[in-house]
């Protein structure tokens, strides 16, 4: 009941706001968020109680003749997607704050649809109603890119669309395969337990061909090499809360999807295609980190940056041990926070100073001290500095890999070395030495946007320090995984 109140709120909430008029549309849908991020707490502690209460699942028949369920639970693996989505909204809402969008209120309403699809996917326990899920969470984000990018934003959505669609297709073909090989009391099944059951039923060559229907559409919204062509321009020319949407939460639907709905769905297709998903992945994180060195704009620094963590995810996600999976869940919610962080920055950048090209920027450090500091902190969570958000999930990650092959956690680790070389370097070049226009000025930031990243670098060093209520989720979740593959 408590899962399905999360899915119903946002949608709720959507509906008000697309009804309210000017800027009292924004101060509702924070107001919502905020309660969606208190009742996902509540679940969470609900959870810590008693992990089987009947309070954390929903199970309705949808469409009895095909055995659709309206079915959701909030288990390990989900509450921490969950608590991230939640965590993340209010702070996008915010960030918002210091910029006046035309129809305000189309804005933040397609904000908090986009949650209630996020939370549905990560919730679902129904083969069908996470594919709904799916395809509902498109909807919102290309609205936002589409109305509120920038310059050549028609071009650069549609390809978006079109890559992230025809991906779900190739994902609703396996499952469809799936579900007419399950069978329970002589009927098919969406249900979760038994989409497992239905693909180890399955030979060899058969799963590996289920494999790679699903992996197509996990691949392309992560997105892993070379399924990522779409995803820097979309990055850069999507507004600053469109671009948080997709790089802090919707890549983790990929990378969610594919701990739960691929690695232990077809255990022999692992054994045939892990170590190609594997190569993929190493050969995006030291691609993007060397394109991501070159950059000159730090938005699309930041968007490269993004696909190398995201390649490291997959990694080990595709390692199919306890602790790379652990790894990537953890690195998974670390990632979200402090991209947003720097997504935001980058906004500020702009707003500042009218541009993002490093070149152009410099000495910002001795006209506001406190960004800097700000600043910073985020940076270091970025390249995993110890006792920082991201260096747990790091750590673990390349423990993983290294334990499925030592070659390739050897090129993973590149990411560390180079992601440190151009996170550093850009952060040099932005907020240290002279100004490069002598009329450049950089007065005080906004109270919202002050807000955000004081809020982003205290998470950053809270799961830095305090790693332990995420890391018993991510334990949880992953050993609930790695038990399913054998």
């Amino acid at each position: 009941m408590l899962t399905g109140l999360l899915i119903v709120l946002p949608l709720v909430a959507s509906l008000l706001v697309f009804m309210t008029k000017g800027n009292a549309s924004r101060q509702l849908a924070l107001g919502a968020s905020v309660a969606e991020l208190a009742l996902a707490i509540f679940v969470w502690m609900s959870y810590r109680h008693n992990p089987d209460s009947s309070l954390l699942s929903l199970d309705c028949t949808w469409v009895k003749s095909l055995a659709i369920h309206f079915a959701v639970k909030a288990d390990a693996m989900s509450l921490l997607m969950i608590l991230l989505t939640t965590f993340l909204v209010p702070l996008i809402i915010l960030s918002s704050f210091s910029t006046n969008y035309e129809k305000p209120q189309n804005f933040y309403g397609l904000i908090l649809l986009m949650q209630m699809a996020l939370v549905g996917v990560f919730a679902a326990t129904d083969g069908f109603l996470f594919y709904v899920f799916w395809e509902l969470a498109l909807i919102p984000i290309y609205f936002i890119c589409l109305l509120w990018g920038g310059e050549g934003r028609a071009h650069i959505t549609f390809k978006f669309f079109v890559y992230t669609l025809l991906g779900s297709l190739f994902m609703l073909v396996g499952l469809v395969y799936l579900y007419n090989h399950t069978h329970v009391n002589g009927l098919h099944s969406w249900a979760l337990q038994d989409i497992y059951d239905a693909g180890r039923s399955l030979d060899a060559s058969q799963q590996g061909m289920v494999f790679w229907l699903i992996f197509v559409a996990f691949a392309v919204k992560m997105p892993v090499f070379p399924f990522h062509t779409w995803q820097p321009d979309t990055y850069v020319n999507a507004p600053t809360q469109g671009t948080m949407l997709l790089s802090g939460i919707m890549l983790k639907m990929g990378t969610f999807g594919a701990i739960r709905w691929l690695i232990p769905v077809v255990p022999m297709g692992m054994d045939q295609w892990a170590n190609t998903a594997m190569v993929l992945s190493v050969i995006g994180i030291v691609y993007a980190s060397c394109i991501a060195i070159v950059q000159k704009d730090f938005k699309r620094l930041i968007a490269y940056s993004s696909i190398a963590h995201v390649g490291l995810i997959a990694a080990g996600i595709f390692s199919a041990n306890q602790q790379g999976v652990q790894g990537a869940l953890m690195q998974m919610m670390a990632h979200g926070i402090n991209v947003v962080g720097l997504f935001l920055i980058a906004d500020i950048l702009v707003r500042h100073t009218g541009t993002r090209l490093i070149s152009e920027l410099g000495g910002i450090r001795a006209m506001n001290g406190n960004f800097a500091v700000l600043f910073l902190i985020i940076v270091l969570g970025a390249v995993a500095l110890p006792l920082t958000n991201g260096f747990i999930g790091e750590f673990l990650l390349m423990n993983g890999v290294y334990q499925y092959n030592a070659v390739m956690a050897g090129f993973a680790g590149l990411t560390i070395i180079l992601g440190a070389v151009y996170m550093l370097r850009s952060y040099q070049g932005i907020m240290l030495g002279d100004k490069k226009e002598s009329s450049m000025s950089f007065g005080a930031l906004q109270s919202t946007d002050k807000l955000v990243l004081i809020v982003v670098c205290a998470a950053v060093i809270f799961f830095g320090v305090f790693p332990g209520p995420l890391n018993e989720l991510a334990e949880e979740g992953a050993r609930a995984v790695i038990s399913n593959l054998k």
